[in-house]
């Protein structure tokens, strides 16, 4: 973060993350970094154990940091994602210097 610049990160989430396990904050940035995943792809991105991703992501719903929702490709799995608000404060908090190249 460039000096002066404002993290938008809420109150609230920050205290939220500070007080969950290492492995909630792992999943956390995981999400918020490859987006909706499931279950097996996030112990896979986060290289932890399966049984400990299950346990982070029922403290992230119980806190209602995560949604679960249906994943279309295969009803057995559950697709994992952080909630709107989180995603709206994820993208206001992107660096202004990002810029996007589109493909004419």
């Amino acid at each position: 973060m460039l000096p002066g610049e404002r993290n938008l990160m809420s109150d609230s989430l920050r205290t939220t993350l500070k007080e969950l396990p290492p492995s909630g904050k792992l999943v956390y940035k995981t999400l918020e970094y490859e987006g909706p995943l499931t279950q097996g792809q996030i112990a896979s991105q986060s290289l932890l154990p399966a049984r400990t991703v299950r346990y982070a992501l029922s403290t992230l719903e119980q806190e209602g940091i995560v949604t679960e929702e249906l994943y279309i490709q295969d009803a057995r799995k559950r697709l994992y994602s952080l909630t709107t608000e989180q995603t709206d404060e994820s993208k206001e908090s992107a660096s202004p210097f990002e810029t996007t190249v589109s493909a004419d």
